[in-house]
């Protein structure tokens, strides 16, 4: 089917009445447009019930005036902005509403994976113009088996190259700070491998309890929320090889041939993996119940909230070195982070006492910060050798990570987004340790709101 010509691309976002949208989507518009002053788009929204034409609008305008633009450019957004009730399980309607967009379209399905799904099956058949995109929202299918229909639906559709699986973490302006801190600067790249590299650690712990996602996070748990949808992807952009031009297809590729050389630790899920719930405590200067007794949750599924895994990339680069992941909810700080730590020298001259510490690089990417921790002379004893950091904050990016992925979505670049191949093999990394803990072969460990973590030390220390 022919598109309906417009230089106006139409952003239209399914299931537009949810938390995603008040809260990401539309902020993260207004970022963009607000750095972009000469980027036009309209915006629909679309959803089932539980809003008018005037609730949408108004939602709108306050996303956009937080993001700075002027009210003339936001006077011209809301005035082309409207609402379509609209079931997109409704084959027909869902292909109406469609083929009435101007384009080129982005479909974005704000929208539980079950509901996209169903969404997606609804269209087989039918034919779709030749100016559409997907995209879609984490997390691609609930295992592997499911990633792979999901793939094969949503290509039956459209071709891959007009599908955006979106992962806001890679919108975040220090992430990508990890390609031009290793590949821009002489001294990193050969220091960054096994030879020099003891560990490297990819960390998203928060303060933030369950904050009432029970209806998606009891299901779900760290593993999948965190570890699969992001710190897979953080790791293999932090241990690639170097692309020798940075577009979609290159980082893509490099991407899932780190991917396919990742397995668990030693093979074994039952010792390279750790899961734990918190309990009551205090967390983020809040009270905060256990998880057992938060609202929704099911205490017999014995999610988890914070999760821990130990994986090696068998390669030439990296074989040998563990690379740990870990996240959970309701610690003691904010931290999301990537750490190599390198190894020892081979001599110290005998002169020196003490203990040599580690030299230590940290891309912080919540807070924006590097760090570099060397081992330094004491400064009341010469001889004493001391760890002294070196640290610079990095510059907030105008644009909000959702702003980010949006504007390269909008201007046709998958830059930013999960290649099909790329979402099946972080399923494919993790579905040991996934079985391991569903046959409850790792315990559920319990660990209090507002500590660092269970008490049990780390296995690789």
């Amino acid at each position: 089917m022919s598109p309906t010509t417009t230089d106006r691309p139409t952003l239209a976002i399914l299931g537009a009445g949810g938390d995603l949208t008040e809260r990401l989507l539309l902020p993260g518009l207004g970022t963009l447009l607000a750095t972009d002053p000469d980027r036009d788009v309209t915006v629909i929204g679309s959803g089932r019930s539980g809003m008018d034409d005037g609730d949408w609008r108004d939602l709108v305008r306050g996303a956009l005036r937080a993001g700075d633009r002027s009210p003339e450019q936001v006077d011209g957004i809301v005035d082309s902005t409207r609402f379509v009730e609209l079931d997109v399980t409704d084959a027909e309607a869902f292909s109406d509403f469609i083929d009435g967009l101007d384009g080129p379209v982005v479909l974005y399905f704000a929208l539980p994976p079950a509901v996209t799904a169903a969404a997606c099956e609804g269209l087989r058949g039918r034919p779709l113009r030749d100016d559409v995109r997907f995209a879609l929202e984490k997390p691609f299918g609930d295992d592997l088996a499911s990633a792979r229909r999901v793939n094969a639906l949503l290509t039956d559709l459209v071709p891959e190259d007009r599908v955006y699986r979106v992962d806001h973490f890679l919108g975040e302006a220090t992430v990508l700070n990890i390609l031009g801190m290793r590949f821009a600067n002489r001294i990193m790249e050969p220091v960054w491998t096994a030879e020099h590299v003891e560990r490297i650690d990819v960390v998203a712990d928060e303060t933030l309890a369950l904050e009432g996602r029970a209806g998606y996070y009891d299901s779900a748990g760290a593993l999948v929320d965190m570890l699969q949808s992001h710190l897979l992807l953080v790791m293999a952009l932090a241990t690639m090889d170097a692309p020798a031009r940075l577009d979609a297809t290159e980082l893509h590729d490099l991407i899932v041939t780190t991917l396919r050389a990742t397995r668990v630790w030693d093979g074994d899920p039952l010792v390279s993996s750790r899961r734990g719930r918190y309990t009551a405590g205090r967390a983020g200067g809040r009270d905060v119940v256990s998880y057992a007794d938060e609202d929704g949750v099911d205490p017999a599924r014995g999610t988890e909230t914070f999760a821990e895994v130990v994986l090696e990339i068998r390669n030439q680069r990296w074989a040998g070195v563990p690379v740990r992941l870990r996240s959970g909810k309701a610690l003691g700080e904010d931290s999301m982070r990537v750490t190599v730590t390198f190894r020892p020298p081979r001599h110290v001259p005998g002169a020196f006492s003490g203990d040599v510490p580690p030299t230590r690089l940290t891309i912080g990417i919540a807070p924006d910060r590097v760090s570099l921790d060397l081992a330094t002379n004491a400064a009341d004893d010469r001889f004493t050798l001391e760890s002294t950091r070196l640290a610079a904050d990095l510059g907030d990016s105008e644009l909000l990570p959702y702003g980010e992925v949006l504007g390269r979505i909008l201007d046709g670049d998958r830059l930013l987004t999960v290649r099909g191949d790329v979402a099946e093999e972080c399923w494919r990394i993790l579905t040991p340790v996934i079985e391991a803990w569903e046959a409850g072969g790792v315990p559920l460990e319990e660990y209090e709101a507002g500590s660092d973590g269970p008490a049990v030390g780390d296995r690789r220390e």
